[in-house]
């Protein structure tokens, strides 16, 4: 698709933009192949690792500057969102590296609301060739989902150049111009996945040890009100891995929502692997493991019940209920924003939630207590 200059600057949003900015356009795509390394000459993988580091840590946004990022602060979280899409679905690195090159190129890393006839958002994907609704494609998550979701629809798309990969996906009439991108792709690649290899999941570093989130002792903001069966601090310290002895499922909570619980707590101890797929925690390979939104759908998927694959978009699944009125099987969120949410666990009763943590840890039980202060949505599935 052709990519639209001159445009504007959306705020990253899982629905309509909520705010426009006038931006400089990025060059086109008239650059050939024996050309493509126009642009993308002096790439500094370093600069571009240190950016991305204080963008998404929220330091001092003007404190770096790198070619090709000349507005890093919407640029790299929309980077983050389309790699963070790619590893839920289980792309290998290169095929995230294909995505961020075609979103470089079609609209600058930036979810535009218009483009050449009626392209839009980070791919200049188009409605009425089927990618979906305008509103659906101006969220971030859904654009990136059915690029990749094209991308694996492409015969052999691992061994093509990046620019054949991006190409065979989006038809653009400017086929040579995605080449010039992969360096500065590369490097937003690989520094967003040592940031987010190095925290796992960013709810790791709400706590100032490993031991605070397995809610010990109340905060002081924990009191009443989490659930009408308690928030969990009188089982004390629960040893990663474990069940609480007096524990037991609900019996008065739907069938659905037992079967689940009891699917999640089979997978008590299993390591956290980023991106894993839930599909077989016990084994061997690590991408059969669960992160914290693959236990979740994997979990509701033994009971029957659909969910979506990432936080992003199960934030969105079931409807939405108060903190003060938890049941259990409801789906608490945490992290990021309400709209964008980065973590994710599920009530379990009687105060304690089941989830996946972040690398190095495994899946295991933690208090509502040492959540409430900072979960931000609740949705009920069942």
């Amino acid at each position: 698709m052709k990519k639209a200059t001159g445009a504007l600057v959306g705020l990253c949003a899982t629905g309509p933009l909520l705010l426009a900015l006038p931006i400089l356009g990025i060059g086109a795509g008239t650059a050939s192949a024996s050309c493509s390394t126009d642009g993308a000459q002096g790439v500094d993988a370093s600069a571009v690792a240190k950016q991305v580091k204080v963008i998404l840590d929220g330091g001092d946004k003007g404190s770096v500057s790198v070619p090709g990022l000349d507005a890093p602060a919407d640029q790299v979280p929309n980077a983050k969102t389309i790699q963070a899409t790619g590893v839920a679905m289980n792309i290998p690195a290169r095929g995230q590296v294909v995505a961020l090159a075609t979103a470089l190129q079609e609209s600058g890393l930036r979810n535009l609301t218009y483009g050449d006839r009626d392209s839009l958002g980070l791919f200049q994907q188009r409605p009425s060739m089927g990618w979906g609704m305008a509103s659906e494609i101006l969220d971030p998550v859904h654009a990136s989902t059915r690029f990749y979701e094209g991308l694996k629809k492409v015969s052999g798309w691992q061994s093509l150049a990046v620019a054949q990969a991006a190409q065979a996906v989006q038809k653009s009439g400017f086929p040579e111009a995605y080449a010039k991108w992969e360096p500065l792709a590369t490097a937003l690649q690989k520094a967003i996945e040592l940031l987010l290899q190095k925290s796992g999941d960013p709810s790791s570093h709400s706590s100032p040890s490993g031991s605070a989130d397995i809610g010990g002792s109340p905060s002081s903001d924990s009191a009443g009100g989490c659930s009408a069966d308690g928030d969990g601090t009188d089982f004390g310290i629960i040893p990663a891995g474990a069940l609480p002895d007096e524990y037991k499922i609900p019996a008065t909570a739907p069938r659905e929502v037992q079967t689940a619980i009891r699917w999640a707590l089979g997978q008590l101890g299993t390591p956290y692997q980023w991106g894993g797929s839930c599909t077989d925690s016990h084994g061997k390979g690590p991408m059969g493991r669960c992160d914290c939104s693959s236990l979740m759908q994997q979990a509701y998927k033994a009971a029957g019940v659909s969910l979506t694959r990432t936080t992003y978009t199960q934030v969105k699944d079931g409807k939405s209920v108060s903190v003060d009125a938890l049941k259990p099987g409801d789906l608490l969120f945490t992290e990021g924003t309400a709209a964008v949410p980065e973590h994710v666990g599920m009530a379990i009763g009687q105060g304690l939630i089941v989830h996946a943590p972040h690398t190095g840890d495994v899946i295991r039980i933690t208090t509502v207590a040492s959540w409430k202060s900072r979960i931000l949505a609740v949705r009920r599935v069942v």
